[in-house]
């Protein structure tokens, strides 16, 4: 990994919504750390980067990027990275992610993260971008593991190979989605959908996954939508990706946050904190 970034009890914090600002300063002792949306601050207002600031003053700040495009075979865009080493420079957080994903192809916007090809290939494009944003952002980056409504054809491994391959590549540290890990195996038959059915988790599963790289959590509630389980940020974490994460954290040492993600059907801002206050017991219990 990029740096020993360990700590001696694991964070638990949310995503920042605007919504809850007044919120989440009523509650500051209820929350560890605050994640942002990188993109939200890369051309902001002076308003704007105010309000960034003012977290910054009271918590623990990460940006988590959305455009960085860092499967993209064309390379990284100059001026966009120069707009996120402002940023991690403004905030110096311990660590900043992005997607392990692509969002334009041969010039184009795509509009959504895209699934890249578990293939050498691919590992290798990821691999130079990383190089080319190491070279602008000392930070630690760490890289987040994507859903795939549908997996690219072509593959040459799977997606826990293809990800400790990326890995070991680059030397990024790993943001584990743990929703996306169960989305994941839900849509697409993996074991660790046939170990949740039952009732207890495979380890031979477990085992090919790179877990000493995970650096920060991510766990969220999603949907059903046409027969598949969407990662749609919508619902409280369900008994599932709870019990997915108790299994995960005692194979994560080096694991140092738990975010909650919540973008839609935002609850009262009590059942947030609740989630953050059961997401910090079972880091601490499973430490």
């Amino acid at each position: 990994m990029e740096a020993d970034l360990r700590i001696a009890e694991i964070r638990a914090g949310l995503g920042y919504r605007p919504q809850f600002l007044a919120d989440l300063f009523a509650a500051r002792e209820a929350v560890d750390i605050i994640e942002v949306v990188a993109d939200h601050y890369l051309d902001a207002s002076r308003e704007k980067l105010a309000e960034l600031d003012l977290l910054a003053d009271h918590f623990p700040v990460v940006p988590h990027g959305l455009d960085l495009s860092l499967g993209s075979a064309e390379g990284i865009d100059p001026a966009y990275l120069r707009k996120m080493a402002r940023l991690v420079a403004r905030l110096d957080p311990p660590w900043w992610s992005e997607h392990l994903a692509f969002t334009k192809a041969g010039g184009v916007a795509i509009g959504h993260l895209a699934a890249l090809p578990y293939t050498r290939e691919a590992a290798e494009a990821v691999a130079r971008n990383v190089e080319t944003v190491r070279r602008a952002i000392a930070t630690p980056l760490l890289l987040e593991n994507l859903t795939a409504i549908a997996l690219v054809p072509g593959a040459e491994m799977d997606e826990p190979a293809f990800l400790t391959r990326v890995l070991e590549l680059t030397g990024c540290g790993w943001l584990c989605d743990v929703t996306n890990l169960y989305t994941n195996a839900v849509n697409h038959g993996g074991d660790l959908e046939a170990a949740l059915d039952r009732g207890a988790l495979d380890r031979w599963a477990l085992d090919r996954w790179p877990w000493e790289r995970v650096v920060q959590f991510h766990i969220a509630g999603g949907r059903r939508l046409r027969g598949l389980l969407m990662d749609s940020h919508d619902a409280p974490t369900p008994p599932e990706i709870w019990a997915l994460l108790e299994t995960i954290l005692p194979l994560a040492r080096n694991a140092q946050a738990i975010v909650l993600e919540r973008d839609e059907n935002l609850p009262p801002f009590g059942a947030l904190l609740e989630e953050v206050a059961r997401a910090r017991a079972i880091g601490r219990r499973c430490r």
